[in-house]
């Protein structure tokens, strides 16, 4: 992904809400099953790392990238932002070049 493409990402993640929530459970199977599902059918989302979770937010973004097969768009703080390339050409997000 180029830094124009992540550019674009990160200017429409600043309107999305974090759609799940990593607690002091960490990243666990049944979270890593969702946020692929919910991959597959927004190709972007946000994801927010609670206060009682005691993990990196940087690392556990890693290895939600690395489970699901995505991309880490950005870190800031306690969110996460990821982003999959979709399957349906009616929703895909088209990247600059």
């Amino acid at each position: 992904m180029t830094s124009k493409q992540r550019a674009y990402l990160k200017g429409l993640a600043m309107n999305l809400d974090p759609i799940f929530q990593i607690g002091k459970s960490s990243l666990t199977p049944e979270n890593t099953a969702a946020i692929a599902e919910a991959l597959e059918a927004r190709e972007l989302i946000k994801v927010s790392v609670l206060q009682n979770c005691m993990d990196d937010p940087s690392e556990l973004a890693q290895m939600a990238a690395e489970r699901t097969r995505s991309q880490v768009v950005q870190v800031i703080g306690k969110k996460i932002v990821l982003y999959k390339e979709g399957k349906d050409e009616k929703k895909k997000i088209v990247l600059p070049k």
